[in-house]
């Protein structure tokens, strides 16, 4: 990949049947639903893909399935966080012969106390950089329960050639972005933010140059980052102050099921199932996410009627 990315890179949901298999021929319309919302790439195989609940076979499957149905039309980018380096590796090498445009991975823990000392965790991204030639995201969320410094951060952009976009979704993103960006530099070629946006306008203001957030409604999320780099704030602010409602309820009250609702609504998918021991939304929580989505008029919600 020779061009810098920047944007809104959403997370594709991974669908499945009510009776809980992977649906193939409902991924490939996840992406062909996805292109259309004029996403700059799609990432596969992340935390609101459900990536805890896949098995490594069907981590294959969806991977060459979606980059073979993507056929360059978008970039896709692969994530292949796990503990284990060695298996890390082994991901990043299929995923590149694959022809993922690029890696996301979080830094190694396993539920929120075990993980390694900052040297250990720059050794398991070391491993990544020498082995792959694509670029490298690193996700800093607290779901890993790892603190991530500014300093071994910039350690990591500096030091390692292809670690050169950051998503920063911890809490406090803006200042963490500003600080790795004034310490770090040409090193960063995308600072980005998550949490499905919900910090977006801060964290633009503090220099991040995309998003990644859920597949929901990346057409309405993206004006915000492309009025804003192009200096045009106001309306940066308004299209942001639009979103905001549907943003909140997602990441508030609805997570990873959210996409999934609107999608089978929409005829995308046909099934909003999440596998257990993930629950299915409450009723309460589907109606407020339809009205607001609605009110949008977000593209997913008639791209397959």
């Amino acid at each position: 990949m020779s061009d810098v990315l920047a944007g809104i890179l959403p997370v594709a949901p991974t669908p499945f049947h009510d009776y809980g298999r992977v649906d193939e021929d409902g991924m490939r319309r996840v992406i062909d639903c996805m292109i259309d919302q004029g996403v700059d790439a799609i990432c596969i195989l992340a935390n609101y893909s459900e990536q805890f609940l896949l098995s490594d076979e069907e981590r294959a499957l969806l991977m060459r399935l979606s980059l073979e149905h993507a056929a360059g039309r978008v970039p896709i980018i692969v994530t292949i966080s796990h503990f284990c380096t060695d298996i890390v590796v082994r991901r990043a090498k299929d995923a590149e012969a694959m022809g993922a445009a690029m890696l996301m991975m979080m830094p190694p823990y396993h539920g929120s106390g075990l993980f390694p000392a900052p040297q250990g965790i720059f050794e398991h991204f070391e491993a990544v950089n020498n082995a792959v030639s694509i670029p490298i995201m690193v996700q800093d969320a607290p779901l890993s329960g790892v603190n991530l410094s500014v300093d071994l951060l910039a350690r990591l952009a500096r030091e390692l050639e292809q670690v050169s976009y950051f998503k920063i979704e911890c809490p406090f993103a803006a200042d963490k972005l500003a600080a790795l960006i004034d310490v770090a530099g040409d090193h960063i070629k995308g600072p980005f933010d998550g949490e499905e946006a919900v910090t977006l306008l801060a964290d633009l203001d503090a220099g991040a140059t995309g998003t990644m957030t859920s597949a929901m409604f990346p057409e309405k999320i993206r004006p915000i980052v492309i009025e804003h780099r192009g200096g045009n704030l106001d309306a940066a602010l308004a299209q942001w102050q639009a979103c905001l409602p549907l943003i909140n309820h997602e990441n508030r009250q609805c997570g990873l099921r959210a996409a999934k609702v609107i999608f089978k609504e929409g005829g995308v998918i046909g099934s909003d199932y999440v596998r257990h021991p993930l629950k299915p939304m409450s009723d309460r929580t589907r109606t407020r996410l339809l009205q607001l989505a609605g009110d949008l008029d977000v593209m997913a919600l008639s791209w397959g009627k």
